[in-house]
């Protein structure tokens, strides 16, 4: 999963984007509006928590051009806005949940995940590519029934190409959504990661299903 955190408080970004990180989650951080709306525009994102409170943006104006765009995108406002006008504001505008600081990390957790488990972001809860199957609520993947034995890394990998069966994915774009880097074209984590999750994936079968494109990326296929 991947989560975007809007915050301009230094401790307070830093805190939250350690919480998610330590919980398995890929984290991008904003410290100011624009750059939040910017991200959220182009990024590939299960979560946002916006703060409402933001140089150049403020938070209010993000979540509007958000739903306006992007009416599926689930939205946590964090705030110290804690009054009830505008706590009704924050909702009437269309966040999925509103929280009040100070908070407690482990509550700002269990709400992300029951907005994940209740299908807020629109996504299916078993995904499925051939005699793939991976059910998300139970962390468990398996091909032709057999379960698959993969790390943390390789679930979030293996999730994301059946998210997107059928693209070609860049080593750039996975860098960026999988691991938050910079790719860097020297560098061949991408290519160890796939190989790893090919060792589990495919090579006890003989159908093949992780394809590589010279020179491209990789795109999860059922081509011969």
């Amino acid at each position: 999963m991947k989560i975007l955190i809007v915050e301009d408080e230094p401790k307070t970004a830093a805190f939250v984007n350690q919480g998610f990180t330590e919980e398995g989650f890929v984290v991008d951080v904003a410290i100011d509006g624009a750059d939040g709306l910017h991200l959220a525009m182009t990024g590939d994102y299960d979560m946002i928590v916006l703060d409402i409170m933001l140089p150049k943006q403020d938070g209010w104006s993000v979540l509007q051009e958000i739903r306006k765009h992007r009416p599926d995108q689930c939205v946590i406002v964090l705030t110290a806005l804690d009054a009830l006008a505008e706590r009704v504001k924050g909702l009437s505008l269309g966040a999925d949940d509103y929280l009040i600081k100070p908070f407690a990390f482990s509550e700002l957790l269990a709400r992300v995940r029951n907005l994940l488990r209740r299908g807020s972001v629109r996504q299916e809860l078993v995904l499925r590519f051939a005699d793939i199957e991976m059910d998300l609520s139970r962390h468990r993947a398996s091909r032709g029934r057999i379960p698959l034995d993969l790390a943390p890394q390789e679930y979030r990998l293996l999730e994301y190409l059946l998210r997107h069966s059928g693209e070609v994915l860049t080593r750039t774009r996975l860098a960026e959504q999988l691991w938050d880097m910079n790719f860097d074209g020297d560098s061949n984590v991408i290519d160890v990661a796939i190989r790893r999750l090919r060792r589990k994936v495919d090579n006890p079968c003989q159908r093949k299903l992780i394809h590589t494109l010279r020179g491209v990326g990789y795109v999860l296929d059922e081509r011969d």
